[in-house]
């Protein structure tokens, strides 16, 4: 479990047969769980300045795998006293978003996602959302996609103050929405399947 709060901007030395090299002052533990902008991974070697974590093949085609050089987020997962000032993020990749827009303004920075439907359905107006790992508020949701505004620091201590247009994102949703949604889902379900039963029922009397 992590926060969507950045612990450092990691340096990617090489991402050679599914282990990406990262060069970082954070030492884990081998075995540790770690945020790499926005997926959880494992660290399997550390080094003199860094750690190695390794992305499974269903993890590479599920991320926006092209931006797993230069620089990324990285978070270690929570312990159990941690101050706690984002919100819940498991480090599963919900979808990967688009950016389409970004507004400078003198106090925030729009930022315009675009995203499947899939994804959106779980996106809920002044909601949390993940992206690349970060803890974001949704200032709007629209039929395509929805509107992050970020305040200057977070633009300062994060890479978003570097995307450009069209770079793609990864997207995790509220685990608290994903929840709910999944319960009334199958609530439909199951309330459906009983419907048709009932309906048989009464046919099957005349």
């Amino acid at each position: 479990m992590f926060s969507g709060l950045v612990r450092e901007i990691a340096k990617v030395k090489k991402f050679q047969n599914n282990i990406l090299s990262l060069q970082a002052s954070y030492k884990p533990q081998i075995g540790d769980s770690i945020s790499v902008n926005g997926a959880c991974l494992t660290v399997v070697k550390n080094h003199q300045d860094g750690f190695d974590v390794e992305l499974s093949k269903h993890t590479q085609k599920h991320v926006a795998l092209e931006n797993y050089q230069g620089f990324i987020h990285i978070e270690p997962a929570l312990l159990a006293n941690s101050r706690f000032d984002g919100h819940f993020v498991q480090g599963h990749i919900d979808g990967i978003g688009v950016i389409q827009n970004i507004v400078s303004k003198i106090n925030q920075t729009d930022f315009i996602i675009h995203a499947s439907k899939e994804v959106l359905d779980l996106v809920i107006p002044q909601g949390c959302i993940a992206v690349d790992g970060i803890s974001l508020t949704v200032s709007d949701i629209f039929h395509n996609g929805f509107k992050l505004t970020l305040i200057p620091y977070t633009m300062e201590h994060t890479l978003f103050g570097s995307y450009k247009l069209h770079r793609r994102v990864n997207i995790e949703t509220d685990v608290l929405v994903r929840s709910v949604a999944h319960i009334l889902k199958k609530r439909d379900k199951d309330l459906d399947l009983k419907s048709w039963k009932e309906i048989d029922s009464i046919l099957l009397g005349y």
